[in-house]
């Protein structure tokens, strides 16, 4: 569905069906020119705009190959109808989609987010990232698979990720003394077999990983994930997820970084009612969950760090469950303070660096 508000046509049929092909679209685009070409009317300026899904930003880098200036939309952004059965179709989606462009380029305020388009180097590289984050899911469900399996069988005392799962599954018993059933057993051997093909790709997608740090920086992204693992309490993985998930963009302040990785508060006041709803969770979720754990990290590393002291003078003698709550004001102030260290060379107060190779 294509919605389109051309000069000089002023009773242009707002919305029309392409093909769902880039080809179509560029060809509708060019007819629509032609047509305001005809009036008169020299178009100098054309814009595109569509929401973010899982069609990615290749549309947009085609559009712009093209001369088209394109802005990709964040879908949960754009205003909607709130009553509880509201009209809903695709025509409709794409005149309001036309709508909240023409308020945004007027420059009011918070009609609606734009996404930025990735470079495209950087969108490839953030592959690695979270393909290890499937492989290692896929690790968990094919170990407890083989768990419910010996389970059903009375045996509880093998490790499949060991090296040696191979001959100890030779030795198992079950409950009652007696060698593994045989279609257990070849059910257990062929998700062996599957999972010994998953380590060996999550080994391979690491050591691309930890090549990174060993070697001379070759990009901005790469001398990023180094400045990050020289502090103390910092791994490989943690700084590489940072810099491919986030630092790589170009944030306005710390509150917009806040905001992507999904730590801002969300405070409900209305009339007589103030309370807080806790954090949004409305961001990157792989960057907010590697920034709680890198704050309880933070924590036992470095000690002295501005963060941390903060961290003990708000929460003193309390208890488990309001250091669970803090610690994720802890991961914000933390976050903030890495992506300055890492744009603008700014060492954490407090911080203490690796000690040298």
């Amino acid at each position: 569905m294509l919605a389109a508000q051309v000069p000089g046509l002023p009773h242009t049929k707002a919305k029309r069906t392409v093909n769902p092909e880039a080809e179509a679209l560029l060809a509708a685009i060019a007819g629509y020119r032609a047509r305001a070409a005809a009036t008169g009317r020299s178009i100098e300026r054309m814009i595109a705009v569509y929401e973010a899904g899982w069609s990615g930003f290749w549309l947009a880098r085609w559009l712009m190959r093209h001369g088209v200036e394109v802005h990709v939309i964040q879908p949960s952004s754009v205003p909607v109808d709130r009553r509880m059965r509201r009209a809903k179709s695709d025509g409709i989606d794409a005149e309001l989609l036309l709508r909240t462009l023409l308020a945004w380029l007027r420059g009011e305020p918070r009609v609606c987010s734009m996404v930025p388009v990735p470079e495209e180097a950087d969108e490839d590289a953030r592959r690695c990232v979270r393909e290890r984050s499937e492989l290692i899911s896929e690790r968990v469900g094919l170990t407890n698979r083989i768990g419910a399996v010996l389970a059903t069988l009375g045996v509880s005392d093998y490790n499949p990720l060991l090296r040696n799962r191979k001959r100890r599954l030779t030795e198992l018993r079950t409950g009652l003394g007696e060698p593994l059933p045989r279609n257990a057993h070849a059910k257990i051997e062929r998700l062996l077999a599957r999972l010994e093909l998953v380590l060996a790709q999550i080994a391979e997608l690491e050591r691309e990983r930890d090549a990174v740090v060993e070697t001379e920086a070759s990009d901005k992204a790469s001398k990023m994930i180094q400045q990050l693992t020289s502090l103390r309490g910092i791994g490989v993985q943690s700084a590489t997820v940072l810099v491919r998930e986030a630092f790589v963009r170009r944030f306005a302040n710390g509150k917009a970084l806040g905001s992507y990785a999904g730590l801002a508060s969300s405070p409900f006041n209305s009339g007589g009612i103030e309370r807080e709803q806790g954090i949004g969770k409305a961001g990157n979720r792989r960057v907010r969950t590697v920034m709680v754990e890198l704050a309880w990290l933070w924590t036992r590393y470095q000690t002295n760090a501005a963060q941390v002291c903060w961290f003990r003078e708000r929460v003193g003698p309390t208890g488990r469950r309001v250091r669970k709550i803090m610690v994720v004001a802890l991961a914000r102030k933390l976050l903030i303070a890495l992506w300055r260290f890492v744009t603008d060379g700014v060492v954490p107060e407090g911080a203490v660096l690796k000690p040298a190779a």
